[in-house]
């Protein structure tokens, strides 16, 4: 666990019932400043739950969360963003008959006095043009600026949307499942495009490809429902006879 003066986030005895079912279980854990935490576990775990409640999209049914020390349990998900804790989410969250460039920048707009005139002229967000595609550029689209968002290949639609995250310019981004339904064609520049994203930032990541959680990640933490089970380096986790048992089935990969 990450020294308390040294977290991000933090969570501290967090629970969430939906319906009689227990998601989340007195569930502690601190995210290090400036890591990659990966957190996984079998389906069911509890992973994306927890993004939730660090997010502001899921009200935990008891416990807190800390950011930088300040308790923001409860904030609505646009209060956590202003903030600086930005989350993509496993489905497309793109405007499809948007080009790219104007995807990232309706995301600019929302954080400006602009963000009730979604119908507001080029000429009036003109302005947001450079930092838009700055975002598209870290994000490898330099050359999609003016491509139907909905037209792109997945891998480039995953790609937009973390464009659209950093845009934001987050202190921590939560990315949930960032490479789920990619081939292996797209696996590697999106593990490239994390390790680039990742300077000056913390990153927390829920991710099933065990190859990208030990290319990217500092610290893992494995969850089981809805509790802490184990954490470590990757190694000493893939190691762990009750995470080889829980949720590699039995067998080392």
């Amino acid at each position: 666990m990450a020294d308390t003066a040294q977290a991000a986030l933090a969570a501290r005895g967090v629970s969430k019932s939906f319906s009689g079912f227990l998601a989340l279980d007195n569930l502690s854990m601190e995210i290090a400043r400036g890591t990659i935490h990966a957190v996984i576990g079998p389906n069911g775990a509890g992973k994306s739950t927890f993004l939730g409640v660090l997010s502001g999209f899921v009200k935990p049914t008891s416990g807190s969360v800390l950011f930088n020390d300040r308790d923001i349990t409860g904030l609505a998900p646009s209060d956590v963003a202003q903030l600086g804790i930005v989350r993509s989410f496993q489905i497309n969250s793109i405007f499809p008959h948007m080009t790219a460039l104007d995807n990232v920048k309706v995301a600019l707009q929302a954080r400006t006095h602009l963000s009730r005139r979604i119908l507001a002229s080029r000429s009036v967000t003109a302005v947001l043009d450079d930092p838009a595609r700055a975002a598209l550029s870290v994000a490898g689209l330099d050359n999609e600026r003016d491509t139907l968002a909905g037209t792109l290949p997945y891998g480039k639609k995953r790609a937009l949307e973390l464009a659209i995250a950093i845009s934001q310019e987050p202190a921590v981004l939560l990315l949930d499942e960032p490479t789920a339904g990619m081939g292996s064609e797209d696996i590697e520049p999106t593990i490239a495009l994390i390790s680039k994203v990742r300077d000056g930032r913390t990153v927390v990541l829920v991710e099933h490809n065990l190859r990208v959680v030990e290319h990217l990640c500092d610290c893992v933490t494995v969850l089981e429902r809805g509790t802490v089970l184990t954490e470590g380096t990757y190694a000493e986790v893939r190691n762990d006879p009750r995470v080889v048992d829980a949720y590699l089935g039995g067998a080392k990969k």
